[in-house]
């Protein structure tokens, strides 16, 4: 096996991390920015829902917008001004908070349940929020909370919510699947998301455009004298029968493309960097299907599918195993199967 560097290794962690401002992500850090700005003199605090299917790229988006504003400004060594916390994964509302204090740094998620622990547990919160002078504060995978839960239950944490933001006078970001949307049902939030965004997969059909613009942009990032022309035909098309539209696919994909280029030294991305990568990372999913590269197919013979509808949660399934419907895809078309333009 070959050896990276420890200058190649530092060069495929940058590519990794890096961030495209493309104008969805522009949109919403604007709301970001708006919530934080409009905290200071509203009574009653904005919050904002925002959701997308998995592999949009919702955590990474969040994570970069702490560390930019973090970069950007100064504050005090105890402050945090956006605060992003996850949803503690089937454990329910107190751990959740507990979490979020934890997250914190100034309160352990250790300490024994006692009575009127919930009640203790939001004022906790309340004050740990005001003493950090948090000024946003965003949940991820929020749908985990109130899947699977009955009206009642969602109204338990509509209400906590509601309250820890009106104390703490903190504008909370919901993030999660779009089915995360059923906490807009509420009548304590149906008012407060005053901002609901959605990030979307890339479509070849609807914007192919946007998803070019994209690759110019993630080429950028690529420690090459001279970008690689991610966005000609030539590789654009099968990266996207590739990815089918998902940003993390296309992320993973080509990653590991550019640490196979790094190894042979090379001067820039090549499709044979690609075709390598598809088949390391692609050739064992593909189950009774035979395995096709599409980069090495001719243009006009790539099969190309994308995302038709999202992830869905059907409240009313019998089974709890059929409340989650995975999203469906398109069927397969070639470029000479799109209507001309």
């Amino acid at each position: 096996m070959s050896i990276l560097t420890a200058h190649q290794m530092e060069q495929l962690r940058r590519f990794s991390d890096c961030f495209v401002m493309h104008p969805q992500v522009k949109i919403i850090f604007n709301d970001f920015d708006e919530l934080r700005l409009n905290r200071n003199f509203q009574s009653d605090q904005q919050c904002m829902l925002l959701t997308g299917d998995t592999g949009v790229g919702k955590s990474h988006l969040i994570n970069h917008y702490k560390k930019r504003v973090l970069a950007g400004q100064s504050y005090s060594h105890d402050s945090i001004p956006v605060l992003v916390s996850r949803i503690s994964s089937g454990r329910g509302l107190d751990a959740t908070l507990t979490q979020i204090i934890s997250d914190l740094e100034l309160f352990g998620s250790h300490q024994r349940k006692k009575r009127g622990y919930a009640t203790d547990l939001t004022k906790k919160l309340v004050n740990s929020l005001i003493r950090a002078q948090v000024e946003l504060l965003i949940i991820n995978e929020f749908q985990e909370l109130i899947e699977f839960k009955m009206v009642q239950e969602r109204q338990l944490i509509a209400n906590a919510l509601k309250f820890i933001s009106e104390e703490a006078k903190v504008p909370i970001v919901l993030v999660g699947m779009p089915w995360a949307e059923q906490i807009a049902e509420e009548p304590q939030w149906s008012s407060r998301l005053i901002r609901r965004r959605q990030l979307e997969y890339f479509s070849f059909q609807n914007n192919s455009k946007y998803y070019r613009q994209y690759l110019m942009g993630l080429a950028k990032h690529m420690p090459f004298d001279s970008p690689p022309k991610l966005q000609g035909k030539e590789i654009s098309i099968p990266l996207f029968a590739a990815c089918k539209g998902e940003n993390r696919a296309l992320k993973h994909l080509l990653t590991e493309a550019l640490k196979i280029a790094l190894l042979d030294a090379a001067g820039t991305l090549k499709s044979e960097h690609l075709a390598d990568a598809y088949e390391q990372l692609f050739s064992s999913q593909q189950g009774e299907l035979a395995f096709i590269n599409p980069f090495t197919q001719p243009l006009d013979k790539i099969k190309i599918s994308e995302v038709m509808k999202p992830s869905r949660y059907n409240a009313n399934a019998m089974f709890s195993e059929d409340m989650l419907i995975p999203r469906e895809f398109s069927e397969p078309f070639t470029l000479a199967q799109l209507p001309s333009k």
